[in-house]
């Protein structure tokens, strides 16, 4: 099942107080940036994060899952309605978070 667009502004809407909050279209899924760097995504309508050991910190009883088969297992994020809560969490992260990869140059 793929993620819809309106739960893709609702998300949005709800990390509006974080500058640099960008997204991109990936097979009917949508992987989230948070000042360029990966943070996670939403898959099936829900909302996923990287494994970070600030995230596990803010939530300790979260359920883990891979977004799709053979894929890494990803936080759950289920307090979506609470717009302070997901600023905090993707501030406390963003340290934690892989540098994106360098994009390979292409042969002529």
């Amino acid at each position: 099942m793929a993620s819809s667009k309106e739960y893709l502004q609702f998300i949005l809407e709800q990390l509006s107080g974080l500058e640099e909050i960008t997204y991109r279209a990936m097979m009917g899924e949508y992987i989230i940036y948070y000042r360029g760097k990966i943070a996670g995504g939403i898959y099936d309508d829900r909302l996923m994060i990287k494994q970070t050991q600030a995230a596990a910190a803010l939530m300790p009883a979260a359920c883990y899952e891979a977004p799709y088969k053979g894929a890494k297992e990803l936080i759950l994020v289920e307090e979506v309605e609470d717009k302070a809560f997901l600023t905090e969490l993707f501030e406390a992260m963003y340290e934690e978070l892989p540098l994106p990869k360098p994009k390979k140059k292409k042969k002529a």
